[in-house]
């Protein structure tokens, strides 16, 4: 099962992510990540991964193209704060490429 919900303060939208994260959620959260992009600058959007058991190598994917954007991420556990942390990683290499291409 697979859950997404919406946490609004005054500066920020929280896109909370319950459960298995994989392919088939994907659009799902990608439809709420892009309705949020509407009204909300993509920094002050968090995803909440708290309380996610498990992602597929679909959903990291879909998790980097939204770090890449500027979503930031809670985290909690092991798996998760390491996954997060492999995106991170990821994301950082993939600037000094692009940037050594640009130079």
């Amino acid at each position: 099962m697979f859950r997404i919900t919406e946490e609004r303060s005054f500066d920020r939208l929280v896109l909370k992510l319950e459960g298995r994260f994989s392919a088939e959620g994907i659009a799902e959260l990608d439809t709420c990540w892009h309705a949020a992009m509407e009204t909300w600058d993509p920094e002050s959007i968090w995803g909440d991964l708290s309380d996610v058991h498990l992602t597929d190598a679909a959903g990291q994917e879909q998790l980097t193209r939204m770090h890449r954007a500027g979503v930031r991420f809670l985290t909690r556990g092991v798996f998760m704060p390491e996954v997060v942390r492999e995106i991170e990683r990821s994301c950082r290499s993939f600037r000094k490429k692009v940037r050594s291409c640009v130079s």
